[in-house]
């Protein structure tokens, strides 16, 4: 399913970005670990389908909403919303593989196509796997939790 043109774009020849549809039975787990979802939301709580579904709807309201497929696997979830802001989710079992690094570089491309002039992203200061991640790949920490990327 493709929504609004949105085609799957590949990044290596094992991952690529697929447009969101529901395959919540897939992405559940993911959001029911509660360490991933402390460092996506610093609340204590996992997610439930109802969360997950408005989660999505949100997302894929408010910019473009890929999974991340690596080697025919999904593995994770990212969004490149319409403020510039950039929300990556990579499953626990596929971290630390450089995944976030290749999936964000992509995104920024896609955001350069559409002529934003800046990307960033809002990582909690207690998450610095994700702060580690950003910074490599050229984001500028601008204060505790806002990492900025410009294009032009």
């Amino acid at each position: 399913m493709e929504k609004q043109g949105r085609k799957t774009i590949p990044i290596t020849p094992s991952l690529r970005l697929v447009p969101y549809y529901p395959a919540y039975e897939t992405t559940l787990p993911w959001y029911q670990d509660a360490e991933l979802c402390h460092q996506v939301d610093n609340q204590n709580r996992i997610y439930d389908l109802s969360i997950l579904k408005n989660m999505y709807e949100y997302l894929n309201t408010h910019g473009d909403l890929f999974y991340i497929e690596c080697e025919g696997t999904l593995c994770g979830d990212v969004c490149l919303q319409a403020s510039g802001e950039i929300a990556i989710v990579v499953c626990k079992a596929y971290q630390n593989r450089h995944i976030g690094r290749a999936v964000v570089g992509k995104i920024l491309e896609l955001a350069r196509e559409k002529g934003y002039p800046e990307c960033f992203a809002e990582i909690y200061s207690f998450n610095a796997q994700s702060q580690a991640m950003f910074r490599s790949i050229g984001f500028v920490q601008k204060d505790a939790e806002m990492f900025v990327y410009p294009l032009r």
